[in-house]
């Protein structure tokens, strides 16, 4: 078949890079006039996340960050939990190089926005003045989607009541002591209606050698809707972001807030990691979901379809899930786009729902009911479930 991805970030990548290797024709579509950069965003790496890039045959320990606890540290940073459980970290830069490099550039298409679709006949027009009339759409243009939008025109992403706070900082510009205090382990601080979690990626070269990488800093922190949190994303030129502040565009004020809040209620360990980051940036924690994701011979995947809280580490996993379902369906189905989708769609439903539903209720208890406990497995990790 002829595929149009439109979308080149990881959930659209893993979804071409798939389909290609099956047999069909691919082409991306990216509305971005560059190659992608996300600076600063660790992910934790879930096994339907690394799956494809594993099975090209890329070596895992090359594009991850084992730690092999999860530690919690009380207000004066010593130890106050620790459990022995292995984690894999990379980052969203290493993941995206590596499944670019598994795509025909020559189909990766940049600069190509989407502007209006069509459904019967299925026909996608670029503001470009480009058009594409493929024989299966898929839509992974993420919680800002177009397509989404154009399909859905009453579905709107909600907002939580609070952000994530993130940066990075190499490792070896934090003291002994913070290295000591933070080795091998995703590092949790829980006080009232927040908490912050640290934990080592890969560096900005892809480096997952001791003293190369990044330190990843999360920080979860609520605003009130309205003013509150209007005012911190009005960034440094005066323009109103709606998703996420990238670094360098928060402003001073709101930078120095943080970083005062930071030296006076964190362990020292982990204020020292905040305080060292030179441009901490926002993302907006937002709720999505669909009650559908097929529209005739088109789809919506990954974050245009469900957006989920971060506490499961899960949503390039669930992108990735997407994805690996779109293949085997259309493998099941060979010579019936109609029926591929139809098998498709239902299941990949259910995992959203059910994958909001605990982020959602994961984020309550840290930001709202102050229920969050050390050592609780609901806690762990997982695409499926805690530790799945």
């Amino acid at each position: 078949m002829d595929v149009a991805v439109v979308g080149g970030s990881l959930g659209g990548l893993t979804a071409a890079c798939l389909l290609a290797d099956a047999g069909h024709s691919v082409t991306v579509f990216e509305r971005s006039p560059a190659e992608l950069e996300e600076r600063g965003a660790g992910i934790g790496f879930l096994p339907a996340t690394y799956r494809y890039l594993v099975e090209r045959g890329i070596a895992l320990e090359t594009i991850a960050v084992t730690t092999n606890h999860i530690r919690y540290l009380c207000r004066d940073g010593s130890v106050g939990h620790d459990d022995p459980h292995r984690y894999l970290f990379s980052s969203w830069n290493t993941v995206y190089r590596g499944l670019l490099g598994c795509f025909d550039r020559s189909s990766y298409r940049l600069g190509n926005e989407l502007g209006a679709i069509e459904l019967s006949p299925l026909r996608l027009q670029f503001t470009n003045g480009q058009t594409a009339t493929p024989d299966l759409a898929v839509f992974a243009d993420g919680i800002g989607s177009t397509a989404r939008a154009a399909l859905l025109p009453d579905v709107h992403p909600q907002y939580s009541g609070y952000v994530a706070w993130r940066g990075v900082v190499r490792e070896t510009e934090l003291s002994d002591r913070t290295r000591l205090a933070l080795d091998d382990a995703i590092t949790y601080y829980v006080y009232a209606n927040s908490h912050i979690l640290v934990y080592p990626i890969p560096g900005r070269d892809g480096s997952v050698a001791a003293g190369e990488r990044l330190i990843n800093i999360v920080w979860y922190r609520n605003y009130l809707s309205g003013d509150d949190l209007h005012d911190l994303l009005v960034d440094v030129n005066g323009a109103v972001r709606g998703v996420s502040m990238p670094p360098g565009a928060v402003r001073s004020h709101h930078v120095e807030e943080a970083r005062a809040v930071a030296a006076a209620r964190l362990p020292a360990p982990i204020a020292e990691a905040v305080l060292a980051v030179e441009d901490l940036f926002l993302q907006v924690v937002l709720d999505l979901e669909v009650p559908r994701m097929v529209f005739g011979r088109s789809c919506l995947m990954g974050d245009a379809a469900f957006a989920v809280r971060p506490h499961a580490a899960a949503g390039t996993a669930k992108a990735a899930a997407d994805a690996w379902a779109l293949r085997d369906a259309l493998e099941s189905h060979p010579d019936d786009v109609d029926a591929a989708l139809a098998v498709w769609e239902p299941q990949q439903l259910a995992l959203g729902r059910s994958l909001l539903a605990r982020t959602r209720a994961i984020g309550r208890r840290s930001q709202v009911d102050n229920s969050w406990r050390a050592g609780d497995p609901e806690l762990i990790f997982g695409l499926h479930g805690p530790g799945e």
